[in-house]
């Protein structure tokens, strides 16, 4: 027979406003403990033979009693709940035995087998708390736990929990039956008060539950987020980013949106690839994507538009911004790390850099109607960084035209292939070699073309995955010739 495990605790939340609680203890740890009583309103009173310097103070300001330096059994006569938080081993044990024979809840710092009571990890925004406990048994897992909830509920929720205790009495009168609150309360998580919170609209959101409490629509009305999924690794998604793929209802996500972002995503939500592949009428499939999100977001779908990169930085999110505000639709961006500097941080090259380049030019390989054109006279000048999206593409023809264009044919360049993931590769050479040598190792997109002194540096400041692949002795030619000319 296999032995059960330990009796698991009873979760409960205290009402200490001016309820008496002894602290035992005069460090660091007694502070901590001290500051989270005090925040709850706590009548707090110490005992301890030296005191650190910010509960010095707390004695000198009132804040707190100080009872004597050491304990004594009738110092918990008054007291609701007790802290043991000395290095004592044997003051700790004292302690709680005297706290068990009063029937006094008592919670020993580090020492869960003489605790009677124990202080969960914590995360609190405003009237709202998550408490986290292993029962003393882990409790750095409890603190993991907590710091990876603190990433998932931001201070709008806070101000959403002020928002319906100001107006728990209206509906609780409006909604008098259980069933009826509950719809009322799962409409306003799904709407818009949230986004209305986080963008610093309080006005506006509590309009907007005044508005749902008073008149609920018949049809819940949807909104659109069009996110940044940056370049592939989930580590670099915003913290807003993640929250809105943990809300959404339906993800439309570009192609080229990683598997280990998609990953991060809401189990349960509909996952659309709408994605333009080659050879596809580009046009016409954007303008599928609008239609798509205007007909969820109008059946009250919560819809996050995900797009590699950056939504703004040659990712159309204008135009689609625009086609869901000319419907009405309740939107928001959040911006990404677009490919540029993603791509450039992990193979190692400063985009800017004091000694070679004072400007940086982000720039795309292709257009509507095919290769993009540019003013590569000005291109071809030196002291900047140029950064071509979609560099795989028709790489041998930029180079023709910055070459043809007066930039020396042994300018440093570098493509980035599958920047930031596990699979990222970065070729670096001359410019002149750069096509040649992807040729060799068949680059594919996604990949970003550096242009510029800073992309010599790829060499010596790589830190991510392989180091940069250089032309082989022998097997590159142009650049040597390009000298000898």
């Amino acid at each position: 027979m296999s032995q059960a495990g330990p009796q698991p605790l009873f979760p409960l939340f205290l009402d200490l406003r001016q309820r008496r609680v002894l602290v035992v203890g005069g460090g660091t740890v007694a502070a901590r403990k001290v500051a989270a009583l005090l925040d709850a309103g706590a009548d707090v009173a110490l005992v301890a033979p030296t005191l650190e310097p910010s509960l010095e103070a707390l004695v000198r300001a009132g804040r707190v009693a100080l009872l004597g330096a050491e304990f004594r059994p009738e110092q918990l006569d008054a007291a609701w709940l007790v802290v043991a938080a000395t290095d004592a081993v044997e003051v700790n044990r004292i302690l709680a035995d005297a706290a068990h024979a009063r029937q006094r809840w008592v919670n020993v710092v580090d020492d869960a087998q003489l605790a009677s009571a124990q202080i969960p990890a914590r995360v609190q925004r405003g009237p709202l708390q998550i408490a986290i406990s292993s029962g003393g048994a882990a409790p750095m897992l409890a603190r993991h736990l907590r710091e990876r909830l603190e990433l998932q509920f931001d201070d709008a929720f806070g101000a959403l929990a002020q928002l319906f205790t100001e107006l728990r009495d209206r509906i609780r009168t409006r909604l008098a039956d259980l069933p009826t609150r509950r719809d009322f309360f799962q409409r306003a998580l799904s709407g818009p008060t949230l986004a209305q919170l986080r963008r610093g609209d309080a006005i506006g959101a509590r309009r907007s539950l005044e508005a749902e409490l008073r008149n609920p629509p018949a049809v819940l009305r949807g909104r659109v987020a069009l996110v940044g999924a940056g370049p592939g690794d989930p580590g670099l998604l915003t913290l807003r980013a993640l929250r809105l793929l943990n809300e959404a209802d339906v993800i439309l996500h570009d192609r080229l949106v990683s598997a280990a972002v998609m990953a991060m995503a809401r189990r349960d939500a509909e996952r659309i690839e709408v994605g333009k592949r080659v050879g596809e009428d580009h046009d016409a499939t954007q303008q599928r994507i609008h239609a798509r999100m205007i007909e969820l977001a109008l059946a009250g779908k919560r819809v996050v538009r995900l797009k590699g990169g950056d939504p703004f930085v040659f990712g159309r999110g204008g135009e689609e911004l625009q086609a869901l505000r000319a419907h009405g639709i309740d939107c928001e961006v959040v911006p990404g790390i677009t490919a540029a500097v993603a791509c450039a941080a992990y193979a190692g090259i400063p985009l800017t850099h004091r000694d070679h380049a004072r400007s940086l030019q982000l720039l795309t390989a292709s257009t509507r109607s095919g290769a993009a054109e540019h003013d590569w006279g000005a291109l071809a000048k030196s002291g900047q960084t140029l950064a071509f999206y979609m560099g795989a593409s028709g790489l041998a023809r930029l180079r023709d035209r910055l070459l043809d264009n007066g930039l020396p044919a042994t300018t440093p360049a570098a493509l980035v292939e599958n920047g930031s993931l596990p699979q990222q590769r970065v070729l670096a050479a001359p410019l002149i070699d750069l096509p040649e040598l992807a040729q060799t190792h068949a680059v594919q997109a996604p990949a970003l073309l550096i242009v510029g002194e800073v992309a010599a540096l790829a060499t010596s400041l790589h830190w991510f995955g392989s180091p940069p692949i250089t032309p082989e002795r022998g097997r590159c030619r142009n650049s040597e010739l390009a000298r000898a000319a």
